[in-house]
């Protein structure tokens, strides 16, 4: 086969376009992996709907979270064979780095996201280095292996490497979309004492009862801060998954002494600091939070395989490939019922 149908981005704010495009060439130390699952997050709807996130060239194929099969490789891939199982990690590194040497590939130097840097997964066919493919287990679907490489793996990198959680800690997570919702899900597991869910959909804030939240607040009904100070004395964590200077603010008005708040969410806001006095002098913290690290994909699949991590409900929709733009639509709608949605560019295959 020399050609393939992909998703391609030509202009921020138009439809995906599906186009008939060569079949990648992998590299001699690069797979041809034949897509599965390929699922689409807020990273998407900021590159095609937005924005307001950059591309390095026009057109492109979108697509950063996927799982397949290797269909080729080259004479150098020596870790994998044809036909394994694999996940992508959501960009390629460079394995070279001192950040890749220490096992942090989320700061590679030369990193490229697919679907940003280089040609993604809402395709029938993706090539990438070796060194970035994951292993997915034969327990785990493509779908879930997929999304599970970023949708799961990014709130799982904030709260255990970013945020430190403890066992027994005060956990916030503001805006539980599909990282949010994750987030509620892998605090409980982690054994935090408390879970605090906020967000302004209704939907949402039942869905991550549902799944292990021990409050719920709305912010357009109650005031989250003065009720988190009450019943809690403030957080331990606040994790802040919407990417608004607004929703930073109240993370960390949330803070109890020694708290930290850990920004995941991504986008062109400038928060603000509270005032010194307070914030110094409640030893608080701000940190920021950027993907995920490939140990973490790699626990959550063990995770995941050992039926200790239930992410069988994480799967809103599934599309086919030429339905890549609906699907991008649906996810940009905001409905609450939406955690992730998957293109499954070949279809329902074993």
């Amino acid at each position: 086969m020399k050609t393939m149908l992909a998703a391609r981005l030509v202009c921020a704010g138009e439809p995906l376009r599906i186009e008939e495009i060569p079949v990648p060439e992998p590299g001699p130390d690069e797979v041809l992996v034949e897509v599965r699952a390929c699922g689409l997050c807020g990273t998407d709807l900021h590159l095609a709907v937005a924005g307001d996130l950059p591309v390095e060239r026009t057109p492109i194929t979108l697509g950063h979270e996927a799982a397949g099969v290797v269909a080729a490789k080259g004479r150098d891939a020596a870790t994998v064979r044809e036909g394994d199982r694999v996940a992508l990690f959501p960009a390629a590194s460079c394995g070279a780095c001192r950040f890749c040497v220490a096992g942090r590939e989320s700061l590679c130097d030369r990193s490229k996201v697919y679907g940003m840097a280089r040609d993604g997964a809402l395709a029938e066919y993706v090539a990438a280095p070796a060194r970035s493919v994951i292993p997915l287990p034969d327990a785990i679907p493509f779908d879930i292996g997929a999304v599970a490489t970023d949708g799961v793996a990014t709130p799982f990198h904030a709260l255990r490497t970013r945020g430190a959680l403890r066992a027994g800690e005060t956990v916030g997570v503001f805006g539980c979309g599909g990282l949010g919702t994750h987030a509620v899900q892998i605090a409980r597991l982690m054994g935090a004492a408390c879970v605090v869910a906020v967000d302004t959909d209704p939907a949402a804030l039942v869905r991550a009862s549902a799944l292990g939240a021990d409050l719920a607040l709305d912010p357009r009904e109650a005031d989250v801060a003065r009720e988190v100070r009450r019943r809690l004395g403030g957080l331990d964590l606040a994790l802040e998954c919407v990417g608004a200077a607004e929703t930073v603010a109240l993370a960390v008005r949330c803070l109890g002494k020694g708290g930290r708040a850990v920004v995941v969410g991504v986008g062109p806001a400038r928060p603000e600091l509270p005032p010194l006095a307070s914030f110094v002098g409640r030893e608080q913290a701000v940190l920021g939070s950027f993907g995920m690290d490939r140990r973490d994909i790699e626990d959550l699949y063990r995770l995941v395989a050992a039926g200790r991590l239930d992410l069988s409900a994480s799967i809103s929709a599934r599309y086919p490939l030429a339905q890549a733009d609906a699907a991008l639509r649906r996810l940009a709608g905001r409905d609450g019922g939406v955690v992730r949605v998957v293109v499954e560019p070949h279809g329902e295959l074993p």
